[in-house]
């Protein structure tokens, strides 16, 4: 049988907080939460099958992707503990449905987790040249305002990694790159400080731990929030192939885009169309489908040792 997919998530009596490009996002009520639960808000965090390329979410789902997406995060969630704290809060996602909702279409694509206030950047730490970085190199010899030496070639290593922070954009925008100062008017000093050390720190862990799996973890894009003491906390989802460019590292060559456990085979579709990268987005074909699934399935056993299928 077809493996069953989610589109978009229906949960009658939970309040719709919002709805991403992936991810719909649920205000849990004090009632629907185990009681020794601590004081707090709380949010329904579902990880769906949409699929968004250029910032533009696909008419076509992937199915399994939010299931994954969630497990990935989790993992990474997890193993980073140590280095800063995070949204989840280990509550029972079955124990906080709604009646009449199958458990089995949410529980692995879910978290129960803290209700943060977003810091309103996107933090993005950069180990090799690629992507918006590689072309904002190619216009002006530097990336968010990081000067790099000259001649260095589409997907090389940079010396050290940097920290480019971008604006959030909303569904349907893109987002730009920006550097640290124009990020300090909107979050403060302080905490712009803590943010780029997070990131960076966070990269750093996981990309060793990614290598010692055979995978080179190019750049990553984090989302962060602050508690009621201000204290910070990864949250959103974590080092996925959604917001990350895994590479494999025996297929690694510079001077290439690499092949990476991403949606790469929608992209590579979406540039053969007449299409303008603007909404409505194009029906994908089965076959980009089904090869994109199975590329997300193989970054999920390679990195978490988790079988999908």
């Amino acid at each position: 049988m077809p493996r069953p997919f989610l589109l978009q998530s229906d949960l009658p009596g939970l309040p719709l907080r919002h709805r991403g490009k992936v991810r719909d996002v649920f205000d849990l009520p004090r009632e629907r939460l185990p009681a020794d639960a601590p004081a707090g808000d709380y949010l329904l965090m579902v990880a769906t099958d949409r699929l968004s390329a250029f910032d533009v979410v696909l008419p076509d789902p992937i199915p399994g992707k939010g299931e994954m997406l969630c497990q990935i995060s989790n993992f990474w969630f997890h193993k980073t503990s140590h280095l800063l704290p995070n949204h989840l809060t280990g509550i029972d996602v079955a124990s906080v449905l709604p009646e009449g909702v199958d458990p089995a279409l949410y529980v692995a694509r879910s978290v129960v987790t803290k209700r943060l206030k977003p810091v309103p950047v996107e933090a993005i730490a950069r180990g090799y040249l690629i992507g918006s970085g590689w072309k904002d190199y190619l216009r002006t010899g530097a990336v968010s305002g990081i000067a790099l030496p000259d001649g260095l070639r589409q997907s090389e290593k940079l010396p050290e990694p940097i920290f480019t922070p971008s604006t959030k954009a909303a569904v349907g925008d893109h987002d730009q790159n920006i550097d640290f100062d124009s990020m300090v008017r909107p979050v403060g000093a302080e905490l712009a400080e803590q943010l780029r050390d997070a990131t960076l720190r966070i990269y750093a862990y996981a990309a060793d731990y990614a290598a010692s799996r055979g995978i080179l973890l190019a750049d990553t894009k984090f989302e962060f929030g602050t508690d009621a003491d201000g204290r910070l906390h990864v949250m959103d989802e974590m080092l996925t192939p959604d917001s990350s460019r895994y590479w494999p590292a025996d297929e690694y060559l510079v001077g290439i885009s690499p092949p990476s456990y991403d949606k790469q085979f929608v992209r590579d579709y979406l540039e053969t169309l007449d299409w303008d990268k603007t909404a409505p987005g194009p029906a994908l074909p089965a076959e980009v489908i089904e090869r994109t699934r199975a590329k997300y399935a193989e970054a999920l056993y390679k990195l978490a040792g988790l079988h999908f299928d």
